[in-house]
């Protein structure tokens, strides 16, 4: 049986990113959780892949050199202005890692943001598994499902629904 990653919610997701002064570290941080990037998408990330205008990330070989376009979300437009990220993926996955740990005193990894982003629009902002696939680049829905979580909250309030 598989087990379900570990995700965290847009309110400790913001109480980390309070508390992180390094501008490029909030950035990784804000695309890996609001834009569901993966560590190695958000170190390659340069100012030529943002399209202002048409308010879109362009994603060039991610996981099987697959392109993809994703919408730029609103939370991390004014931070764009720090791409390059400027830091090396070991780098970036142990400041986040060290970062949870001190804030959050939680042991995560940063795919973890992708996860909870992932289950953030899901949950809150009520995408379907369908955005969320494409968002995520996913050949296979699977796939998908495996980053979603359903909020046990969320599941009783849905019972008890009249």
């Amino acid at each position: 049986m598989r087990r379900i990653p570990v995700t965290i919610s847009e309110d400790e997701f913001q109480l980390l990113i309070k508390n992180t002064k390094n501008k490029q570290h909030k950035l990784a941080f804000m695309l890996g959780f609001y834009q569901c990037m993966r560590v190695s998408e958000v170190v390659k990330l340069l100012p030529i892949n943002i399209d202002i205008g048409r308010r879109l990330i362009s994603i060039k070989e991610a996981k099987g050199q697959k392109d993809r376009n994703i919408p730029i979300s609103p939370e991390i437009q004014a931070g764009l202005k720090y791409l390059p990220v400027g830091i090396g993926i070991r780098a970036l996955q142990i400041a986040f890692k060290n970062k949870a740990k001190k804030v959050l005193e939680k042991d995560l990894h940063f795919h973890t943001l992708r996860h909870s982003g992932a289950t953030h629009y899901l949950n809150n902002k009520k995408w379907s598994i369908r955005h969320i696939q494409v968002f995520l680049g996913h050949s296979r829905i699977d796939t998908t499902l495996i980053y979603t979580h359903i909020n046990p909250e969320d599941l009783v309030k849905k019972m008890w629904e009249q």
